[in-house]
């Protein structure tokens, strides 16, 4: 199974998150991968961190 760091955008691993606009990979300096939502910094509705796969989103918008 790939683990976390090869999980991340371009991955079904992240699910939604994998190509939307509003999504951000962040990586801690022992190598630990995050998505962070971007719309969570204006909209409490969305989480900061998303538990992943994100298979639905009403903030869902798929990079250009």
């Amino acid at each position: 199974m790939p683990d976390a760091r090869q999980q991340t955008h371009h991955s079904p691993g992240a699910g939604l998150c994998a190509d939307c606009l509003h999504s951000r990979r962040l990586e801690s300096a022992r190598g630990s991968v995050f998505i962070l939502c971007n719309l969570s910094l204006t909209d409490p509705r969305f989480p900061k961190y998303p538990r992943l796969p994100v298979l639905s989103c009403d903030g869902y918008k798929k990079k250009p």
